[in-house]
């Protein structure tokens, strides 16, 4: 397998994009990601494009080929991305196999999303085809239901509180005000969280992410198509790692843990031979403030039964053990599903780089972790400044 590396980078703004079709999105932060990597656009083999419901709300289901076209690629595979949540991170780790492999020599990838033109019962709708609805649908359930039980869950276990879970809430928020790409920034109190809106208790408003607009892209290659540029600073892919868990939640005997993270991120530690010590900055999944908690643990970054109390110390913040979230995550950037884990891609590098708006101090090792649905799919990938 050859090692493979990040040529260059281009990201929308995280938000409401209401005016603007989604293809334009994914055209926008990929011819931008193009520029950047100085490569010809006739030298990329293939385009990978990370999408959940542009179907549903969009009425656009074949968006690869119709990027590909705008951008001019030719007539290479292109091929859109489905998993959830995870889309974006499946769509790069294929973009990831295609160069490691010998397939290609560089590899366009891209996640989109476009989702505040519609109702919120539509946007609810269609985010439920993340689960097995046939089985988990009658129960009525939806995400945030499934994350309120978590907490709830989370708390009689460990001795969670409420506090502990507004502490990711305040650092995420006020991570966002530092990126520009960041859809809801905020400087917020814990009794402003305590006294907004009950979505599904004992989640509030400000626990939840909010619905996106945005796209993000990668280019990828193999080692001699790098600019000279983009070998003053190599960002290689250390690991890229996909697993599947059940998409059924009574099919999970904890809902404090999803197996799908615990098995990537060991693949990702094996794959690279590094340890979760090793790791200095990680965007993760965190759609609602529960996620952060119970990802980091999973992630091995936190002990088990510590997410909370590690929030609430500061050991997550900028200045702690491991930076979790400088972008804002899903929280405070935003969450356009297609493109969430491709953007944190985008910001991982951006530290790595030492190039990022709230930039942790010395970061060679980072993270990203993409969960989809009931904890389906799962990707978490691994990159290393060389």
């Amino acid at each position: 397998m050859r090692d493979v590396f990040v040529a260059g980078i281009g990201s929308t703004s995280f938000g409401k994009h209401i005016a603007t079709p989604i293809e334009s999105l994914a055209v926008e932060a990929a011819a931008r990601a193009i520029v950047e990597s100085g490569i010809d656009r006739e030298r990329i083999g293939a385009l990978y494009l990370g999408n959940f419901i542009s179907g549903p709300l969009n009425g656009k289901e074949v968006l690869a080929g119709i990027v590909g076209e705008r951008l001019g690629l030719g007539n290479i595979p292109c091929t859109k991305v489905e998993g959830a949540c995870a889309s974006g991170g499946i769509a790069f780790r294929h973009a990831w196999i295609a160069i490691a492999s010998g397939m290609c020599d560089a590899v366009m990838v891209v996640g989109v999303e476009k989702m505040t033109h519609a109702s919120t019962a539509e946007v609810t709708s269609a985010l439920n085809c993340a689960m097995d609805n046939e089985n988990d649908g009658p129960s009525g359930l939806t995400f945030p239901g499934l994350f309120g039980m978590a907490w709830r869950i989370h708390a009689s276990q460990y001795g969670t509180t409420r506090e502990d879970i507004a502490s990711v809430v305040i650092k995420n928020k006020a991570n966002g005000l530092k990126n520009p790409l960041a859809q809801m920034g905020a400087s917020l109190t814990l009794e402003q969280i305590c006294a907004s809106a009950m979505i599904a208790d004992p989640l509030q408003m400000f626990d939840c992410c909010p619905a996106s607009d945005g796209a993000a892209a990668i280019v990828l290659c193999a080692e001699p198509l790098l600019s000279s540029q983009a070998r003053q600073n190599k960002i290689r892919v250390l690991a890229s790692a996909q697993t599947s868990g059940s998409p059924r939640i009574a099919n999970h005997p904890d809902l404090c843990s999803f197996e799908a993270t615990v098995t990537a991120a060991q693949k990702a530690y094996e794959q690279s031979g590094l340890k979760a010590k090793d790791i200095d900055v990680c965007e993760l999944h965190d759609c609602f403030s529960i996620a952060e908690i119970i990802d980091s643990e999973d992630l091995g970054l936190v002990p088990r039964g510590l997410g909370g109390k590690w929030a609430a110390e500061g050991r997550t913040g900028m200045q702690g053990d491991v930076a979790i979230n400088p972008s804002g995550g899903l929280l405070a950037k935003g969450h356009p599903v297609g493109a969430t884990g491709i953007g944190q891609i985008y910001e991982v590098v951006k530290q790595l780089r030492g190039e990022h708006t709230n930039q942790v101090a010395n970061a060679r090792i980072g993270m990203t972790h993409n969960l989809g649905g009931t904890g389906v799919a799962c990707t978490v990938n691994i990159l290393g400044r060389d």
